[in-house]
This record gives C-alpha cells, sequence and structure tokens, in this order.
C-alpha cells in the first residue's frame, strides 16, 4: 500500500508489477490510498494544497484509481482521477494524479483518463471537460482533447480542455475497468 510518509521520486520499485487495473474505486482501502496519493502530489509534490486537497467536490464525485497487481492480486493504488456531474450531461475530470515512481510504467495516465470519459459517456455525457495544468496539454491532445481557453486556477497556469466524445465509446462496466500490462519504464 502507498505510505504518504514514505513518499519520494526516486523511489525503486521493490517489485514488478505485471499489470495495472484501471476501475471506478469500490473498496475503502482503494479509496483511502487515492486520497493518501493526492495528498502527496498535490500537497507534497506540488505544493498547491496545504494539508490536503480534498474539497466538497469529493462528497459528489466518482473515484477512479489505477491499482498495481503482482501476480494477479491488487498491490497498491499508483493513480487516481475524480469526476462528477457538473450540470445536464456534463461532467467534469479533475485530481488526475500518478505516483511518480509510475509515471514512466504502461500508459496509467491515459487510461484513467480514458475510463473517466468512457464511464461519464455511458452514464449520459454529452461534454466532458477538464482544466489541464498546462504542462499535461500535450498529453490530453493526443488523446483527442480541445482547448477551449486558458484561465489560472490556484496560481497555476491551465487550459480548460473537453474531450472529443466521438473518439471514447461508452464503457459500462467501469467497476471493472480495463487492464493495462505492466511495460517496460520508458
Amino acid at each position: 500500500m502507498f505510505c504518504e510518509d514514505n513518499y519520494r521520486d526516486d523511489v525503486q520499485l521493490a517489485f514488478s508489477p505485471n499489470e495495472y487495473r484501471i476501475k471506478w474505486a469500490t473498496l475503502p482501502w482503494e479509496i483511502e490510498e487515492a486520497h493518501k496519493l493526492r495528498r502527496a502530489v498535490f500537497c507534497i509534490e506540488q505544493g498547491i494544497f496545504v494539508g490536503d486537497d480534498r474539497d466538497e467536490v469529493d462528497a459528489r464525485a466518482q473515484l477512479l484509481v489505477a491499482v498495481s497487481c503482482v501476480a494477479g492480486l491488487p498491490e497498491q493504488v499508483v493513480g487516481t482521477v475524480r469526476i462528477h456531474e457538473t450540470g445536464p450531461r456534463e461532467w467534469l475530470g479533475s485530481r488526475l494524479a500518478v505516483h511518480a515512481a509510475f509515471r514512466r510504467h504502461g500508459k496509467i495516465g491515459s487510461t484513467l483518463i480514458r475510463l473517466a470519459v468512457t464511464s461519464a459517456h455511458a452514464l449520459g455525457c454529452d461534454r466532458f471537460l477538464a482544466h489541464v495544468q498546462s504542462q499535461n496539454v500535450p498529453l490530453f491532445r493526443r488523446l483527442r482533447w480541445d482547448v477551449l481557453g486558458e484561465e489560472t486556477l490556484l496560481g497555476r497556469p491551465h487550459q480548460l480542455m473537453q474531450a472529443q466524445l466521438d473518439h471514447y465509446p461508452p464503457c459500462v462496466t467501469p467497476q471493472s475497468g480495463f487492464v493495462v500490462r505492466a511495460g517496460v519504464p520508458r
């Protein structure tokens, strides 16, 4: 399991996951570990929030997780994002975070984004938006997102982006989600 007290971005992996399961968080430990990962990334690493990044959106948002698996068994939450409906048929994704030690393994971030959009699409989403930190815009463009405008959020430059929904067919099984085979670190 992930321990924020031992969070370092130069950690060497003591094991080698053979796959990652990207899914809606359904178990209490997944939710707890996802919040720890968010604190590590947004509070410790990036310094955007002090102490905790949780807000009123968490009460109504669906949390998604990327869980590393060893020998087919879940090991730890290595990525997360949350989604919620902001208005009729309009959804927003936020708080995308991948543990630093896993950012070059497989396609964890892009698969979290894919499940976020496809599961919202299955729930009737006609428009899916995200406020994307500027350094992540190239990833979202590769995943077929359009820039709608520049903005500053939490003192940092962001782009308001919209997913091209025709590229994201609905996923009606988000509780089981997708499996990404572990690749060699880039």
